[in-house]
């Protein structure tokens, strides 16, 4: 229920009736918000935005002017279908980025988790799935069902294949082109991807202890620089790491079906399919 007594909307702002506008949303000048919209508490959105579709905004999320929420996607197969848009809670979205609804030949709908950061220009195609804590730098371009895992960090100017997916924790480098799929805590660059070792940065912040850190890479070594078949490293290494669960998290990402393959670039190895 449109609430305008405990939110704070400008007057020169467009709301369809049929929006739901939870207590404590700010609504800045020139703003339109479509009939299926919801807006959690503590929304904000600055100017000139945007939002259509089956969307919805968690708690505290913050848009910054020009941003288009939840649009009808880039896709000559799309009709027009009832698909939807969520955005987690305390999520930024920058100046000028765009998010677009999902597709029926898809999941159905576009997810950005809770805590992320999209900044200026970011395009996120249709049905894209992002984790929590997910850093998108300036003028990234998603295709179409892109998946990036939790805490991933995406350079800026890097564009995304459709269908690719991004480990949790992975770092993507600027001005990359990621055509395969990013292991989890995987490190990559190039103008076509190159995978160049582990984001130990990242893995050093989100406090991973000395000697985890050492066996991951040591199962990172044996998976992608090692001798042999890669699916028969793959099984060696589900035995030797098994009590280890972020090498599992790994091979559990591998062994899921993938329509590009896993990126192997390590020292000349060759790609292998997912």
């Amino acid at each position: 229920m449109l609430n305008t007594v405990q939110s704070n909307i400008h007057p020169s702002a467009i709301i369809a009736e049929g929006a739901r506008i939870a207590r404590g949303v700010k609504i800045g000048p020139f703003c339109t918000v479509g009939p299926k919209v919801v807006l959690e508490e503590g929304v904000e959105l600055v100017s000139h935005v945007a939002i259509e579709g089956r969307t919805r905004l968690g708690a505290g999320v913050k848009l910054f002017p020009f941003c288009t929420v939840g649009l009808a996607p880039q896709d000559l197969k799309y009709k027009g279908e009832d698909t939807e848009t969520e955005i987690g809670p305390r999520t930024q979205i920058r100046e000028h980025a765009s998010i677009h609804r999902g597709t029926v030949t898809g999941t159905g709908i576009t997810r950005i988790g809770a805590d992320c950061l999209l900044m200026a220009t970011v395009h996120v195609a249709h049905d894209c799935l992002l984790g929590d804590g997910v850093i998108i730098s300036n003028n990234v371009a998603l295709g179409g069902h892109v998946e990036i895992g939790a805490r991933a960090v995406i350079g800026g100017n890097a564009a995304l294949l459709q269908f690719v997916r991004v480990g949790a924790g992975a770092m993507v480098g600027g001005l990359t082109g990621v055509t395969r799929d990013v292991i989890p805590y995987g490190r990559v660059f190039g103008t076509r991807a190159e995978l160049l070792g582990l984001n130990l940065i990242g893995l050093k912040r989100k406090g991973l202890e000395k000697a985890e850190i050492t066996r991951l890479n040591s199962a990172y070594k044996f998976l992608f620089a090692g001798d042999g078949v890669f699916a028969e490293r793959v099984r060696a290494a589900r035995e030797t790491y098994a009590d280890a669960p972020y090498v599992m998290q790994m091979l559990d990402f591998i062994a899921t079906p993938s329509r590009h393959g896993i990126l192997t670039n390590l020292a000349g190895a060759a790609d292998a399919e997912g």
